[in-house]
């Protein structure tokens, strides 16, 4: 142990004896610590987290997929992973063996609740709300922070109405005001009393950039949502998750309640078909670990995430590399000492021993100062990956599992770069060092430095390709045609039954909404819809055509569909291509229409016929005669911009179909607003909240941007994932580099007797500069020759990444190649005239 600590207090001595090779290894492991700790706290929070609750590893999941939201008849493959409530009931009641198993809402859209206390003549705020069984935080075995938690005894029907706010948002919005347990609230027009409040760390059953502000008692959900899904055993709508007993094996569990589903679903119209008969013998569930709860949000950046992982590892490779060169030079430099320490006695282990330690201290402040780079990285990447997520439950501050993979880290970088020097240096001959060796131009650490050199040019390369295709593919994603107008267009989303609003009373609000905004300064148009494009919404429905005959298992007759006012397509853009639009004349009581994209006529009219006048439904054949189409629009991506553009159909807002409908008036309501206004909206969102509060105070605003704001932020982890690996690409390109520059400098200071020599003998400055660039430029040749193959090896792994560009695009290769040899150029350019200026008679002196 005294040895160890001697070679800590040598090494330290050492470094404070060379200030600038110190500081300078010192921010290059900052850098590539620093990138893979911040890259490694997203990843640890993100896909290696589990729900901050009692003994997450033993809960199950039942399901495996990120169904959401709402889904009616069979699912893909026939994979169930989101149930109706009377299954959840059935399998609750039928199913021994978990000690709990609870439901949550699959999914609820921000500002899907109105709350607002009763006292003080408090105003109402768009909340997040989700419906859960009453048994949820039994399942995670949870203790209120104040209060009570829910209790299955609140949900039953005719319990009072209750609900649990979050601790995030007691703090948030009340300052942690105690008398909130225990008063009123009134949630959409319904007064409820809070029973409690959650565990400070708990978040919900799912990482959430949008999480939970009140837990409700699922059987209050026919009360708070017009659409209720709670009957209607039809539709699938709530994730599962529950705590099996000890002992019980999850295969025949799983095969039990496969077998269980099936029998269940006999009874449902849709299986009792000859087609729903054959899919019903697939029909099945998966069980899978629910540590992480819901995991949608981590499937969804696992693959760009991990990605990040393995660039930030090759930027760290290439700062080993780039330290390893500093300590090999640096050794060089001290191998008459080293000699003398041997001739004196030293062994050549113990003097290894010390050298090792050197580059493990080094690489260990290099780790602290790599802290610092991690904090401000990961809220960096925090802004890139969730912007405008405040409530999502990450922290930049690292833990002490991000503590212990920077120590980790640190030890193995530091015996990474540090091993080779320390062998080479230690193998010198006393003999040849004591008398000096600047004469000599050839040795071992020559030409290991030279192949770190190649290796650093290599891995940049690589870098530069992937960052070139992210970024064109950025690129192409952003400034495609979305065949639409973001030019002076301002989305503004709104929730009329939350605030009270019956289907009788749906017509009046949307005239006065219609009104009221026409006569704000500036504004040329106002549309209303279900939902705008690409704002992360989409509904979906089976289409049936008037003539045809009942589809087969199949044979794909999805397509999208959202409601519309007449000035809807003038205000975005779309045109109207053949027939007519939807127009005033389309009321609630007029024939039943829509207007359909060019996409749906391919699919559905693939012979060219003329769709104007043909009718369709939505509800099997016997309502195919329901809806006439009335016209053609252009096509728009309304629902993802990486896919293709989907079939879709357009009805006007508060036309009901009785077969295709049924009991459904969820789709009656409103959930957008678009307006088109003449110049810029500054000062704009103001008048809107007060417009709305000055129709209804319960009518607030959920969320109010711009056209293109929304539009770009389909593009949030895009961009995270280009941008970074830009700037690793630059970060490791500047590296490459450094230790090309080092090198060639290194090899001109040992050179410089023999290029006095030349030059005494009549070579010229630029025969000089000539030598050394040349040597420069090999180096960098044979990194380019390695590192295209592998690049071309390595964009395999980014084609999921990709829009538009292919994996191998020439442009990009060729603009990577030509960056790479620039900088090598220029590294090389530095030390090259430094030698041509070299005054011989000085140099012929140098020993």
């Amino acid at each position: 142990m005294n040895k160890f600590i001697q070679d800590v207090q040598y090494a330290l001595r050492q470094l404070r004896k060379a200030p600038g090779f110190a500081l300078t290894a010192i921010v290059t492991l900052a850098l590539g610590i620093g990138a893979n700790a911040a890259i490694f706290t997203l990843v640890h929070a993100v896909l290696l987290q589990n729900l901050p609750v009692s003994d997450p590893t033993t809960l199950v999941r039942v399901g495996d997929k990120g169904d959401c939201c709402v889904l009616g008849g069979p699912p893909e493959n026939d994979d169930y992973s989101v149930f109706s409530y009377d299954f959840y009931k059935h399998l609750r009641d039928t199913t021994p063996e978990f000690e709990n198993l609870a439901a949550m809402q699959a999914g609820s859209a921000p500002g899907s609740i109105t709350a607002r206390r009763s006292i003080g003549g408090a105003l109402a705020k768009p909340s997040q709300g989700e419906f859960v069984s009453g048994n949820y935080f039994q399942t995670f075995e949870l203790q209120p922070f104040a209060g009570r938690m829910m209790l299955p005894s609140d949900d039953v029907e005719g319990a009072p109405m209750v609900a649990v706010m979050s601790y995030q948002t007691w703090r948030r919005d009340y300052a942690t005001d105690p008398s909130v347990v225990g008063s009123t609230f009134v949630l959409n027009t319904h007064p409820i009393t809070i029973i409690g409040i959650t565990p400070p760390l708990f978040y919900g059953d799912r990482m959430s950039d949008s999480p939970p502000d009140f837990f409700i008692p699922m059987v209050m959900e026919p009360l708070l949502d017009s659409g209720a899904f709670l009957r209607r055993p039809e539709i699938n709508w709530i994730y599962l998750l529950g705590r099996v007993k000890p002992g019980v094996g999850l295969a025949p569990l799983q095969e039990k309640m496969s077998a269980g589903l099936r029998q269940w679903l006999t009874k449902l119209a849709e299986y009792q078909t000859v087609d729903g008969k054959k899919a019903l013998a697939k029909t099945h569930l998966v069980l899978t670990p629910g540590g992480m709860g819901i995991a949608n949000l981590q499937e969804q950046y696992r693959s760009g995430l991990n990605l990040l992982m393995g660039i930030s590892a090759l930027v760290l490779l290439i700062a080993c590399a780039n330290i390893a060169n500093l300590v090999l030079v640096r050794g060089m430099a001290r191998r008459a000492e080293t000699s003398l320490r041997m001739a004196l006695g030293a062994q050549r282990k113990r003097i290894i021993r010390q050298m090792l330690t050197e580059s493990v201290v080094l690489a260990c402040l290099g780790g602290f100062a790599g802290l610092v780079v991690a904090y401000g990285g990961t809220r960096l990447l925090l802004s890139l990956a969730f912007p405008d997520s405040p409530n999502l439950p990450i922290h930049a501050s690292p833990s002490l599992t991000v503590l212990g993979f920077a120590f980790a880290l640190s030890m193995a970088t530091g015996l990474l770069f540090g091993i080779a020097p320390a062998w080479i240096t230690s193998h010198s001959q006393p003999a040849e060092a004591l008398r000096g060796s600047n004469r000599s131009t050839r040795d071992g650490s020559s030409l290991l430095q030279r192949s770190l050199v190649v290796v650093q040019a290599a891995l940049s390369l690589v870098l530069l390709v992937g960052a070139g295709l992210l970024t064109r593919s950025l690129n192409k994603l952003e400034h495609q045609s979305f065949g639409l107008q973001t030019e002076n267009r301002v989305v503004v989303h709104i929730s009329p039954d939350n605030a009270g609003y019956k289907p009788d009373q749906l017509q009046s609000i949307y005239d006065q909404i219609e009104q009221s905004f026409s006569a704000l300064p500036g504004v040329e148009r106002v549309g209303l819809a279900s939902y705008s494009p690409l704002d992360g919404d989409n509904w979906g429905e089976g289409v049936f055509v008037q003539g045809r005959p009942d589809p087969g298992p199949n044979d794909r007759i999805g397509a999208s569909w959202a409601r519309v006012s007449p000035d809807f397509f003038d205000t975005i853009g779309q045109k109207v291509l053949r027939g007519r639009g939807i127009g005033r004349q389309d009321t609630g009581t007029s024939t039943l229409v829509a207007v359909v994209n060019q996409t749906f006529v391919k699919k559905f009219f693939p012979t060219g016929g003329d769709p104007i006048g043909t009718h369709f439904g939505l509800e099997g054949v016997k309502s195919s005669g329901e809806i006439e189409i009335v016209g053609v629009v252009s096509d728009v991506k309304y629902v993802s911009p990486r896919a293709d553009v989907r079939p879709m159909f357009f009805r006007p807002l508060l036309q009901h179909a009785p077969l295709s409908d049924g009991a459904d008036v969820r789709s009656l309501y409103a959930g957008s607003i678009t307006l088109q206004t003449k110049g810029p909206s500054a000062g704009l969102e103001s008048q809107v909240r007060q417009t709305l509060a000055s129709i209804n105070p319960n009518l607030t605003v959920v969320n109010f941007s711009t056209f293109s704001d929304q539009i770009d932020g389909q593009f949030s982890q895009e961009k995270l994932i280009a941008r970074l690996t830009l700037m690793f690409g630059v970060l490791a390109l500047v590296l490459a580099s450094v230790g090309l520059y080092g090198v060639t400098a290194y090899t001109v200071a040992r050179r410089t007797s023999e290029i006095g020599i030349r030059m005494a003998l009549g070579a010229g400055r630029g025969s000089v500069v000539s030598m050394v660039l040349r040597e420069a430029m090999l180096q960098a040749g044979l990194g380019l020759a390695i590192g295209v193959p592998i690049a071309m090896l390595c964009v395999r792994f980014l084609k999921t990444q990709l829009y538009g560009t292919a994996v191998q695009d020439p442009a990009v290769l060729v603009g990577a190649a030509t960056v790479l040899i620039v900088s090598a150029c220029v590294a090389g350019l530095i030390p090259a005239r430094r030698a041509a200026s070299t005054d011989p008679v000085q140099a012929l002196r140098t020993e």
